[in-house]
This record gives C-alpha cells, structure tokens and sequence, in this order.
C-alpha cells in the first residue's frame, strides 16, 4: 500500500476515491452520473483502462483500476480533466438546474483559491489518494467499502441494488460497465 497516496507502481491496481469542490452534491441526477458512466465506458474501450470496481455517489467517486499502458496517473487526471468541462457545461445547460447558480459560484471560488488551475471553475478537488492493491486482503476490504457505501448511506438495503456501482456485477449479474471481476 502506498503511504504517500502516489501512484508508485504502474502496473499495479488502484483504489482511488475523488469528490467534487465543496463535496457539491451534483451526481443527484442521472444525466451527470450518466456522464460519468460515458467517459468511463471511453477510458475502457479507448484508453486502456482496466476497471475492477466502480460507484458513483452524490458527490464524490471510488474506482479500484488498472491501465493497460501503465499509466494510471496520466489516465485518472485524463478522466477528471475530461467529466469535469462537460459537467461544467451539463449544469450550466441543463434546463431543470435548481442549483446552477450555487454549483458555478463554489466552482468558481474553487478555482480562485487553487493556485495550480488556471481555469475559471474548478469541478474535482485535485487530491485522489490512489491506494495500491497488492493483496486479496486489501482488494477484499476495498471493494466491500466501494459496494457498501449506498448501504451505509441508507440509499439502498442491499449493494447489489445501487445502479451505478459494480456491486451487481459481483453477485452474478451485468452492471453498465465492463468489470474484470476481482475476487
């Protein structure tokens, strides 16, 4: 495991956790979280990811991964770089946005605080805490926390039920995402 959240190895499979500026509250329409779903199903297919488990909650996203080509820092910032200019502009179109005008100014004053982006909104808080996975034990103990985070949210009494997770696909079933099952 990691100590210094970096991505030391690799080659090897991550447990990577990132949230929102602010820990916004966005992914509570499915047309973001379908974004989401979108750019993962590209990384897949067209940037060599490797997904062992995913799930997106109200603000914040776990995904256990590996890359192809051995590059998983350059494809999780890819990722973020990529979801965060089409949220921006999925919550400054979307006609139903209740909350527009509030996401934009935290997104706003995000940017103006962080120093390191030169962008105008800032939509991912910058830190991912990559956690490698170099045992069953630790995959085991990941993947748990990953599918249990709906339960223990109270969204849903079973793992399995929560759409946008892999958890159905490790009882059996085909969830939205190609999933190389861990354990």
């Amino acid at each position: 495991m990691s100590r210094n959240y970096k991505f030391q190895n690799p080659e090897g499979w991550y447990f990577v956790s990132f949230a929102t500026v602010y820990w916004l509250s966005v992914f509570t329409r499915r047309i973001y979280k379908d974004c989401i779903v979108e750019h993962l199903k590209f990384c897949i297919e067209e940037k060599g990811m490797v997904l062992g488990a995913w799930i997106i909650m109200s603000n914040h996203i776990h995904l256990i991964f590996s890359a192809k080509e051995n590059n998983p820092q350059r494809l999780l910032q890819s990722f973020k770089s990529s979801t965060a200019k089409e949220l921006i502009e999925l919550i400054k179109r979307h006609p139903q946005e209740s909350k527009r005008e509030r996401y934009i100014w935290f997104m706003e004053l995000a940017a103006k605080r962080n120093a390191t982006t030169q962008n105008k909104m800032q939509f991912w808080q910058h830190h991912n805490k990559p956690i490698e996975l170099w045992s069953n034990k630790a995959i085991q103990k990941n993947l748990d926390y990953l599918h249990y985070n709906p339960v223990e949210s109270g969204e849903v009494a079973e793992p399995e039920h929560y759409l946008y997770s892999s958890a159905i696909d490790y009882v059996g079933g085909k969830g939205m995402l190609e999933v190389n099952l861990m354990v």
